[in-house]
């Protein structure tokens, strides 16, 4: 089999990594949306612990400093496997604390395959509520799974290797799909039983597991879920990983497998619609200043001493508008200049496309007047929390860039027409809690107790 290296070249822009990765150019296999039931892997609290001490929100929305608070607060957490670096270990390492986890009974492989019924909830309104089990891999070309922004080969990179060393899934994606049918209502029916996992997390939530493992109704989703499409709202990188790994698989000669298929959240946003927040930037290698003078060249630029009625201002925006904070006051970016526009505004997008905040972020401040490289080094980004981006960007001396939100139909248009907004456009949630249930990828997981 290849190694990481062979298989995912570094020297790749995202655009054409993105689309190699996707399948943006393959033929049209033919085949549907499809969640696949499995036997999952959960922890057992009579061993593991309490569930919120040993589950975490994704891996992507944990900073260090956030990962070392996980790490103290119990030898279970599935921060130890997720993100063993955190503990100063290898990712060998986690793969065999995953195997000694479950030969300790800390984890519990279920008896039977099963679709999981994910649910977050604020005290009595209900978030989130939707199906985990293996999504089908499908190309791009096929038009039923939908990324909507582009991938670096890093990240994909990085959590390949940890994929390959654990052999699981330790984390579903999130995707979302119109639906309405029979696979909603047999969702909800699920929900209205007693939860076979249910706790209170630190993100305010309530988090609920129910099991569903009748094959009727497993037969009863798969013909509901057939002829619809879904859009990745959060994991494309993973999903990205899922693909690389099952193209190493089909590459070395292993035929169909758990590698077809990759753990996977899909939520009926006709039922339970996802909240659509931002995601900020932090360049930490530009100066508030410097960032403030660049940017009157092409935008009206008003100060504000106070975080409250900058950000409300900021809301209130007419078009593409940016806060930019770090020093000690914030400044807002509004009225962008239209020959400036114009005249750093990329090729072979649609107007739609070029509008975006984001691609306006991306190709005139970042790019054009910035003049920053676009990489995960050189820009850091924080999830629908401006207080703690501007923070960070104080912290390091550099800038941080508020934004408001994209709005769901310019993302659902822009990957419908084949495009994808500029990377870390957009934070879909509730994201699904890390940690309920992993997937294992070994095809004797089946002979496990």
């Amino acid at each position: 089999m290849p190694g990481v290296d062979d298989d995912l070249p570094s020297g790749a822009g995202p655009e054409e990594f993105s689309a190699r990765i996707f399948g943006t150019a393959g033929p049209r296999t033919g085949a549907g949306l499809a969640l696949s039931p499995f036997r999952g892997v959960r922890f057992v609290p009579e061993v593991a612990g309490d569930p919120a001490a040993v589950t975490m929100p994704p891996y992507d929305l944990i900073d260090e400093a956030a990962a070392l608070r996980l790490l103290a607060g119990g030898g279970h957490n599935i921060v130890r496997l997720n993100l063993p670096r955190a503990a100063g270990e290898s990712y060998a390492a986690a793969g065999e604390r995953l195997r000694r986890w479950l030969d300790e009974g800390a984890l519990a492989v279920d008896p039977e395959p099963a679709l999981y019924v994910y649910e977050a909830a604020r005290g009595a309104a209900v978030l989130q509520r939707g199906l985990i089990g293996g999504l089908g891999l499908r190309a791009e070309a096929d038009g039923v799974v939908l990324p909507h922004e582009n991938v670096f080969p890093g990240p994909v990179r990085d959590r390949l290797a940890l994929m390959t060393a654990a052999n699981a899934n330790l984390e579903p994606i999130f995707l979302v799909y119109e639906g309405g049918g029979d696979a909603a209502r047999i969702v909800d029916d699920a929900a209205a039983a007693a939860p076979l996992v249910e706790f209170d997390a630190d993100d305010g939530l309530t988090h609920r597991l129910w099991r569903i493992t009748d094959p009727a109704a497993h037969a009863r989703i798969a013909a509901d879920l057939r002829d619809k499409q879904a859009l990745i709202a959060d994991g494309h990188h993973r999903y990205a990983t899922y693909r690389a790994l099952q193209a190493r698989h089909h590459a070395a000669g292993d035929g169909p497998g758990p590698w077809d298929e990759g753990l996977a959240l899909l939520v009926d946003s006709t039922r339970y619609p996802p909240h659509l927040g931002a995601i900020h930037r932090v360049l930490p290698g530009l100066r508030p200043d410097d960032a403030v003078e660049r940017a009157r060249k092409a935008f009206r630029v008003t100060d504000f001493p106070d975080e409250a009625p900058a950000l409300e201002a900021l809301a209130a925006a007419d078009g593409p508008a940016f806060l930019l904070g770090g020093g000690d006051s914030l400044c807002l970016l509004t009225d962008p200049d239209e020959d400036a526009l114009a005249h750093s505004r990329p090729s072979g997008h649609s107007e739609r496309w070029c509008g975006l905040d984001t691609a306006v972020l991306d190709y005139l401040l970042i790019g054009a007047l910035w003049e920053v490289p676009e990489n995960e080094n050189a820009i850091e980004v924080v999830h629908d929390d401006p207080s703690a981006a501007i923070a960070r960007a104080r912290r390091s001396g550099g800038t941080a860039v508020v934004l408001n939100p994209l709005r769901v139909e310019d993302v659902l248009a822009v990957a419908g027409e084949g495009e994808r907004v500029p990377r870390k456009s957009t934070s879909f949630g509730p994201k699904p809690r890390t940690g309920l249930v992993l997937r294992l990828l070994d095809p004797d997981a089946s002979e496990r107790p």
